[in-house]
């Protein structure tokens, strides 16, 4: 097992010592949404004086906006932009216009309704209102909530929470008081989410794992032995100790380590966004247009997004440096030194943010292709099964790479701005063998919930029943799980 454990740390570093600082970079870059890019842009331009706005006259779109299929995303050169390696020679500067999709500085954006507008403070508050709590206590739970961390967590202290609330608010609260309320939001849903640290948040998926078990599975009890008694061990990967202190044979552990990963140290992130995040203001990377026939534009919006060359400045000293390089003085060498890392820092940025929009345009583009039906009508229910591998397979990117994309990336349509996350959902088959979204047989669930008789709400196992005989034989933890993500309370609730 050591040995075992050994070899998946040294396999991990030396991953990590594959990776240059370019292709760090690009990484990075990747991950930014439009409004952050802009923002890491400005920010080179100041820390670096080889890299400055160019002219809009002097440069050349790499994107234009062309109908779906002519911008060069299919075929096979797609994957080689996945190695990160592909950048430009030093001796090759040209200019380069970032901005693919712009307007003028008077020019208003045009008013789309965010389409999946309820933010993470939001969502919440949906939850609590399901709850029978008095006005004190609610008063409280709100004051909770806006005190979690984008993860989720609750890294105030209750005491500390207690005073802020007697000081600014008005409201006495005594720690039991505040641990009652909190018990409550920790019975929400992400499972994990209010918790006071990770060790806690691991504990309260596993103990939420653990009620939804019709039969008791004592896997997720050797899991809650793991973060309970064993947490600074399990963070050090000390496996052997683990084995040794709880008796556990290797397989056994195996198993429950591996359920243990698939658990979210951030429950919080599940929801979307952070807390007190405007959603009105958000800033879509692409822009999608459907035509009438059918035709589909994409293009990166990239509004108030500075163009970028290399300076002429430091273009003109590096030739001259070189002309003169036999008869140079140590100071002119240190300078000359100086000047070529600059200009090689700003290359490198330049052909990140280049190696960026490559990948973005790619990922967008195969989203289309899979899911063409949805932006030709806008009905939700054309959207097919679709996955991370789905779109890497497409497109020859790695799944890490499309996870990133997809991870904080808004696509303005003619139907409104969604999430790239929206798009992603898995399949489910049919007796008949049909594959159909989850997100469909989610609708179909809320259809039968809205249409209950709203003095006897349907249980989850007669809604199991009711989608069996629709032609979806899930299980009834299955629906459980729906119903929750759906935010649809229990049935007692629901009365």
């Amino acid at each position: 097992m050591a040995q075992g454990s050994r070899q998946v740390q040294t396999q991990a570093q030396q991953q990590i010592q594959t990776l240059s600082p370019q292709q760090i970079l690009v990484v990075k870059l990747l991950e930014l949404p439009a409004v952050e890019l802009e923002d890491r842009i400005r920010a080179e331009i100041l820390e670096n004086p080889a890299l400055e706005e160019g002219k809009e006259e002097t440069a050349t779109d790499d994107y234009s906006d062309s109908p779906e299929g002519e911008n060069g995303q299919e075929g096979s050169d797609a994957g080689e932009y996945d190695s990160l390696n592909d950048y430009l020679t030093e001796d090759d500067i040209p200019d380069y216009k970032l901005q693919e999709r712009n307007r003028s500085k008077g020019e208003q954006p045009e008013e789309i309704p965010f389409s999946d507008a309820t933010s993470f403070y939001e969502t919440l508050r949906e939850q609590l209102g399901e709850r029978n709590l008095t006005e004190h206590q609610r008063e409280l739970a709100e004051y909770l909530i806006g005190s979690l961390d984008d993860d989720g967590l609750l890294r105030k202290s209750l005491d500390s929470i207690s005073d802020e609330l007697a000081i600014y608010g008005g409201i006495e609260a005594t720690q039991k008081e505040l641990e009652e309320v909190l018990d409550v939001i920790q019975d929400f849903d992400p499972p994990g989410l209010g918790s006071r640290n990770l060790q806690e948040c691991l504990l309260n998926q596993i103990h939420r794992k653990v009620e939804q078990e019709r039969n008791p599975n004592p896997l997720l009890t050797i899991e809650e032995q793991i973060i309970k008694d064993c947490y600074e061990e399990f963070t050090r990967k000390h496996w052997d100790k683990i084995m040794q202190k709880l008796g556990l044979e290797e397989d056994i552990f195996q198993q429950a380590i591996t359920e243990i990963t698939k658990l979210n140290p951030r429950p919080g992130a599940s929801l979307g966004e952070a807390i007190g995040r405007n959603f009105q203001q958000i800033i879509p990377d692409f822009i999608v247009d459907t035509y009438d026939d059918g035709t589909i534009n994409i293009a990166l919006n990239s509004r108030n997004v500075p163009e970028l060359r290399m300076s002429r400045d430091f273009t003109e000293m590096v030739e001259e440096h070189t002309k003169n390089k036999a008869n140079q003085s140590k100071e002119s060498k240190e300078a000359m030194m100086f000047l070529k890392q600059k200009m090689d820092s700003a290359q490198g940025f330049i052909d990140a943010i280049k190696q960026r929009q490559h990948t973005l345009m790619t990922t967008m583009q195969a989203i289309i292709d899979l899911q063409r039906p949805f932006f030709v009508e806008g009905d939700e229910s054309l959207l097919h099964p679709m996955i991370l591998k789905d779109v890497a397979e497409r497109t020859g990117l790695d799944i890490s790479t499309i996870s990133r994309v997809s991870n904080s990336k808004y696509v303005q349509t003619n139907y409104g701005i969604y999430p790239l996350k929206y798009f992603f959902s898995d399949g489910y088959t049919t007796e008949d063998g049909e594959e159909m979204s989850v997100r469909e047989i989610r609708r179909i669930l809320k259809e039968c919930i809205d249409n209950e008789h709203k003095k006897k709400p349907y249980t989850d196992d007669e809604l199991a029943e009711i989608l069996k005989e629709k032609g979806y034989p899930i299980a009834r933890r299955t629906v459980a799980k729906y119903r929750q993500q759906l935010n649809i309370p229990v049935a007692r609730l629901r009365k």
